[in-house]
């Protein structure tokens, strides 16, 4: 039997940028792998730090990839957590996403120079020199942080260290 438009919706995969806002106390990222984990969900990127003055709270962003079922299911599952006080698809509206990038390059001659323009093209920033290798940084949306370490990897690229994905959502909505 043919499959219905929403039968198609419901099993087309998207990538989710869930935003939570937690209790910063010991345990409490433990507990979120651990639901993401124990389900089978695969976490793409994790970032978590303090976020208030006090640092009693911390914002958790995971990005993840599933059905819209699977993904309500990761936000209703996170949000009966404790102590969990806000979760958000930041994905569901406007929204800023960043990752930041250093990206160790090692090589000579034309190599290194072909690097270095590539590098300002993107915005780059060699944070670190040698007469044989670069350490650049670099700050963008995960797709072109993706671009500039396939453009890099035939001239050189040696190691690669990311944070993974900071976002919040843009204007007026918070998580």
């Amino acid at each position: 039997m043919p499959k219905t438009p929403n039968q198609i919706h419901e099993n087309t995969l998207r990538q989710a940028t869930i935003s939570v806002l937690v209790e910063n106390e010991a345990g409490v990222l433990a507990r979120v792998i651990g639901l993401f984990s124990g389900r089978g969900y695969n976490i793409d990127s994790l970032t978590v730090a303090p976020v208030d003055e006090s640092g009693r709270q911390s914002r958790i962003n995971v990005v993840t990839t599933g059905t819209e079922m699977v993904i309500a299911q990761i936000q209703a599952q996170l949000d009966r957590l404790v102590p969990v006080y806000r979760v958000s698809d930041l994905s569901e509206g406007p929204h800023i996403s960043r990752e930041l990038a250093l990206i160790k390059m090692i090589g000579t001659g034309e190599a290194r120079s072909e690097a270095l323009r590539i590098a300002d093209a993107f915005r780059a920033r060699a944070i670190d020199a040698t007469t044989e290798s670069f350490v650049f940084e670099l700050t963008g949306d995960t797709g072109k942080l993706d671009a500039f370490l396939n453009l890099m990897r035939p001239l050189g690229l040696a190691e690669v260290s990311r944070t993974g994905v900071a976002a919040i959502a843009r204007g007026t909505r918070l998580i």
